[in-house]
């Protein structure tokens, strides 16, 4: 296979790769393009919901450094995805309450990695990522965690609705980030907990707040009433530490 830096490039190289049920982050094909190995390829991202897009001859000339792309280039994750139950066996391996974060549609790579360093440094047992509209593991992301992706489970999930009541049906519970919500200060964080943190831009979607069992708000008074998604982060992880860390 061809390698240039996290992706892989050629029809071949894509189809094997494909085929081996490897982890793929986004695929990118010419717009325009056809062919048997390209039906075959796509074929392959369909059968497993594998996320793509129609790009022109030029952004895959970039993605490739010039190589002999032939018209399709798959993104790779640098570090494999974790499943749920990770995170629930790390949490029962270290006799302690499950404490996730879930990331909703969060596009700056180092906000995440800022996240994931955040979130290994209070021990919390996972960190769950939608497969589309969002940033995956890439090297920014894991040079901005320090090292901490190699410690914190990252689970990529297709539906975070449907992820979060999964959650609920085995006892944890689930709180999303909101301006109008219930005082972090006199929030019960304590017990199996979720905590959902939205968009740079648009805050927690509407489905997922709806999902949610609850709301915590971070209290501010100063004249700019919002905090970069990764502080907020930070302020709301150390504030369910507080009652956790030993």
């Amino acid at each position: 296979m061809e390698f240039n830096d996290e992706f892989i490039y050629g029809k071949h190289s894509v189809l094997s790769y494909l085929s081996s049920g490897k982890q793929v982050n986004k695929l990118f094909l010419q717009k325009g393009l056809a062919g048997e190995q390209i039906g075959s390829i796509m074929d392959l991202v369909r059968r497993n919901g594998i996320v793509f897009q129609e790009v022109p001859k030029s952004k895959l000339d970039e993605m490739s450094d010039g190589g002999n792309h032939q018209g399709v280039v798959v993104a790779t994750p640098p570090f494999e995805y974790s499943q749920l139950e990770d995170a629930f066996n790390l949490a029962r391996s270290q006799d302690e309450d499950l404490f996730l974060i879930i990331l909703d549609g969060i596009e700056d790579p180092h906000n995440l990695g800022s996240i994931i360093r955040t979130a290994d440094a209070v021990g919390v047992h996972g960190i769950i990522i939608p497969k589309r509209r969002a940033v995956g593991l890439t090297n920014v992301v894991a040079k901005t965690s320090t090292g901490a992706i190699e410690h914190v489970p990252i689970i990529r999930v297709t539906n975070l609705s449907q992820t979060i009541q999964k959650l609920q049906s085995e006892g944890v519970w689930v709180f999303a980030t909101d301006m109008i919500g219930e005082d972090m200060r006199k929030w019960n964080s304590s017990g199996p907990l979720a905590l959902v943190i939205g968009n740079e831009g648009q805050g927690v979607s509407d489905l997922v707040a709806k999902t949610a069992d609850g709301k915590v708000t971070i209290p501010m008074i100063g004249h700019v009433q919002s905090l970069n998604a990764s502080v907020a982060a930070a302020v709301l992880m150390y504030e369910v530490a507080r009652n956790r860390l030993k």
